[in-house]
């Protein structure tokens, strides 16, 4: 191994066998924000050997307080989160192979992805897509780690199939509502707290192949009010779980084939995902949409900005509507102007 390891190498967990354990594995980390950019950080700096990022989203001013890979440029340029971050972890580990896919995190996407995958990384915002990753991680026996912040607070969770009780055990359906980012804010310190707990979990697993070395609780916290507490999940496994029990069916993996439409984590915008991949031509889309307003593109996506609400148009055919929680509205303005 090169001299940039050799710190790494010189803790005794890890030694020349270990480091060579860390540079064969890949791993999946699903969310390019906050969680996303210091656990990408963290497992180029160490030398894995692949990195698959995945994030539907483009980097704004707001996220720069707290999403360590992204400058005022990027943010200026509306760069995809998952683009602008391999940009800056090229510069950190040109070792390191990196894959940056700009695209929601759905099923149909991330089946393929998680079959070579190793371990993967939870660095969403949304309990939806958790659950997803949840039944996928069951279904091929990939372990994930789950993470969560906000304001002070922090979670994070090792999942390992057929061992550990699942998200879906634990929780037993999707959260309805709670604070977000957006109406509680968040501090940089609790990001950090929970992404370190995340990197320790999966070097633990690269490392020492042993289920035992692993954290068996479920881990809370909050920084700014001193508080530490865990729970033992064990007793919590349930055989009739849909997702890890003895009969799996995977709820979370079903598809419908048709519009999807939500409203993003604790924003005032609207996600409109067509039921099939569809690619605009944006010279076309630039004409059209520039007789409603001003239009700004890169070659990720374009950007309308009308009187009252923002339109973002991704080359995969996604769009976001900011500027309403509203969704029969969103449908509605999505099917005037792009219809």
């Amino acid at each position: 191994m090169t001299e940039r390891y050799s710190r790494q190498q010189l803790f005794q967990p890890v030694g020349n066998k270990g480091q060579q354990q860390i540079r064969s594995k890949h791993v999946l980390v699903v969310g390019a924000g906050a969680l996303g950019s210091a656990s990408a950080e963290a497992l180029v700096r160490a030398g894995i050997g692949k990195l698959t990022l995945v994030d539907r989203d483009y980097v704004e001013w707001s996220n720069l307080q707290r999403q360590q890979l992204y400058t005022e440029q990027d943010a200026q340029n509306k760069l995809p989160k998952a683009v602008a971050a391999k940009n800056r972890l090229r510069q950190i580990n040109t070792e390191v192979k990196i894959e940056a896919l700009v695209m929601d995190a759905q099923p149909a996407n991330l089946e393929s992805i998680v079959q070579t995958a190793d371990v993967i990384i939870d660095a969403t915002d949304n309990f939806d897509i958790r659950f997803i990753l949840n039944d996928l991680s069951h279904k091929y026996e990939v372990p994930w780690i789950y993470g969560s912040c906000v304001g002070s607070y922090g979670a994070t969770y090792t999942v390992i199939p057929n061992v550990t009780p699942c998200l879906h055990c634990i929780l037993k359906k999707v959260p309805v509502g709670g604070a977000t980012c957006e109406t509680a804010g968040i501090i940089s310190p609790a990001v950090q707290i929970v992404a370190a707990y995340q990197i320790t979990e999966a070097l633990k697993k690269f490392l020492v192949e042993d289920v035992e070395a692993l954290r068996h609780t479920f881990l809370t916290f909050d920084v700014w009010n001193n508080q530490h507490a865990e729970f033992k999940t064990g007793k919590m496994k349930s055989d009739k779980c849909s997702s890890c029990g003895s009969t799996q069916t995977y709820p979370y993996l079903a598809y419908e084939n048709q519009l999807k439409t939500e409203v993003l984590c604790g924003r005032e915008t609207v996600q409109i995902r067509p039921s099939q991949r569809h690619l605009y031509n944006f010279d076309e889309l630039e004409k059209r949409l520039k007789k409603q307003g001003k239009v700004d593109r890169n070659p990720y996506l374009l950007s309308c900005q009308l009187p009252e609400q923002r339109f973002v148009i991704f080359q995969d055919g996604r769009v976001f509507i900011h500027g309403t929680n509203d969704i029969q509205f969103a449908r509605s303005l999505y099917y005037r102007l792009l219809g």
